[in-house]
């Protein structure tokens, strides 16, 4: 199953590591190239995942949306946070459906 995992935080990260581990094909995605380019390096500067296990494994590392293409499964993990009324910011996961929404194709 080719699989990406869209925002590389501290949820997102751990997730695609563990998912290359069992021997899925993984995509990370971020929209932050500085970020990509970081864990390209084996920096992880959430402390989720060190140097050692994340150059271990296999995991195509892009910002780039259209590289998206040709995915089965995406799971989100971007952030939403509160506002002091506890409403949830949903911007990044609009921004991210629609970021997805542009790799689907019609029929598979």
């Amino acid at each position: 199953m080719k699989i990406a995992v869209i925002g590389l935080g501290y949820v997102g990260l751990p997730l695609a590591v563990r998912f290359a581990e069992k021997g899925f094909d993984v995509l990370g995605f971020d929209l932050s190239l500085r970020r990509v380019e970081e864990l390209k390096r084996g920096f992880d500067r959430t402390g989720e995942v060190d140097e050692e296990r994340l150059k271990s494994v296999k995991i195509f590392l892009t910002s780039r949306s259209e590289d998206l293409r040709g995915r089965e499964l995406f799971i989100v993990t971007v952030p939403t946070p509160v506002d002091e009324h506890k409403i949830p910011d949903l911007s990044k996961v609009i921004q991210a459906t629609e970021i997805v929404s542009g790799a689907l194709s019609k029929g598979g």
